[in-house]
């Protein structure tokens, strides 16, 4: 079972049961996790400069912040699903 990067609409995880890694749900979900991790490398850069700002106000940092989370998320996510998949592989 794959987790998928994405939630159902009540944000419960969504699982793929496959065999075939390149199926094209597989390269959708891959797809989209390449998109987060770019994304995330985008936040942290932009995160970073807003907290190097000390004239940054309060709304550019809980902007920052948010977002920051949000890609937090998805990265952990990430992680858990390539984790697990790893360890289905060792059998």
């Amino acid at each position: 079972m794959r987790l998928l990067p994405w939630t159902d609409t009540d944000g419960k995880p969504c699982y793929l049961s496959t065999d075939n890694p390149h199926s094209l749900l597989s390269q959708l979900a891959d797809d989209i996790e390449a998109a987060q991790l770019a994304s995330a490398e985008q936040v942290l850069a932009g995160s970073r400069a807003v907290l190097g700002d000390p004239k940054a106000g309060e709304r550019a940092v809980r902007f920052a912040l948010v977002r920051a989370v949000e890609s937090l998320g998805d990265t952990l996510r990430i992680a858990v699903s390539r984790g697990e998949r790893i360890a289905e592989g060792d059998g």
